[in-house]
């Protein structure tokens, strides 16, 4: 019988875990599905009052692509976002370079590596 979940936030699956997590994992019991579930190690953390949730802000989208039709929806959300917006979403680069992980000569070794590539004239974009 289904239940109503006790919030409206979904795990969506980004987790950083330590090393007690192997530890962790080999006392989970198959779920009634007869899965491993990786919320229920998640709750081994939040009974121990270690685990931290960060909420994701605007500008963050959970896609569910567990189904064929639901990846295509996923698929087609990115591609029109790259369209309209002139945006890439999951660039590495970006994200490193923003986070000043590299610097704006790394960011330009980068992009001269994707040079021919739609991709490589984004990461360019990025150091003007």
């Amino acid at each position: 019988k289904p239940t109503n979940p006790p919030s409206s936030y979904a795990v969506t699956g980004l987790y950083f875990l330590d090393s007690s997590a192997p530890e962790r994992a080999r006392s989970i019991r198959p779920s009634e599905r007869g899965e491993l579930e990786i919320t229920t190690l998640l709750e081994t953390y939040l009974s121990d009052d270690a685990l931290h949730v960060e909420q994701m802000g605007r500008g963050y989208a959970w896609l569910d692509t567990g189904t064929h039709g639901s990846l295509l929806d996923a698929g087609n959300f990115v591609r029109t976002l790259s369209a309209r917006q002139g945006l890439q979403v999951g660039s590495p680069e970006e994200i490193a370079f923003d986070s000043g992980w590299i610097d704006a000569a790394q960011l330009a070794e980068r992009a001269k590596i994707f040079a021919k590539t739609e991709y490589g004239r984004y990461l360019s974009a990025l150091l003007k």
